[in-house]
């Protein structure tokens, strides 16, 4: 038999993937989520339904970003839109210039949010910004 089928011995190739207790073991690439930057969603008044929407936007609620190069007013926009696929406004310009490069270098962002105000018919929600690496 070959040297690293050998039977249960632990130093074989075989035996350290199958670990303690004979299940295959397989390593997880390591990942992490890496906390950048505190803004907020900005346009939300632009939002048609958006005072629908708040109750049901969560704390700590994941949002997923997307890249808008094709934006007519500004060309390192980022959208935020609910998990569910609801846009809920964008990056504050003022911030995106940073995030779009990273966005375009192919790497993954991300929003949480921290906190919502109700303002009359404008809702401040607050955003914690992540890579997620």
């Amino acid at each position: 038999m070959c040297e690293l089928t050998k039977g249960n011995d632990k130093s074989s190739l075989i035996g350290l993937l199958h670990g303690q207790g004979g299940g295959l073991v397989i390593p997880q690439p390591y990942e992490r989520d890496i906390f950048l930057f505190d803004t907020h969603v900005a346009g939300t008044t632009h939002i048609e339904g958006i005072e629908e929407l708040e109750p049901k936007l969560l704390l700590d609620e994941r949002l997923s970003f997307f890249r808008e190069p094709d934006n007519a007013y500004d060309k390192q926009a980022i959208v935020i839109k609910t998990v569910a696929g609801t846009k809920i406004g964008y990056v504050p310009k003022q911030d995106n210039a940073i995030f779009a490069r990273l966005m375009d270098a192919g790497k993954l962002l991300f929003g949480r949010i921290s906190s919502k105000e109700k303002k009359g018919n404008w809702v401040k929600i607050g955003i914690k910004v992540f890579l997620h690496e």
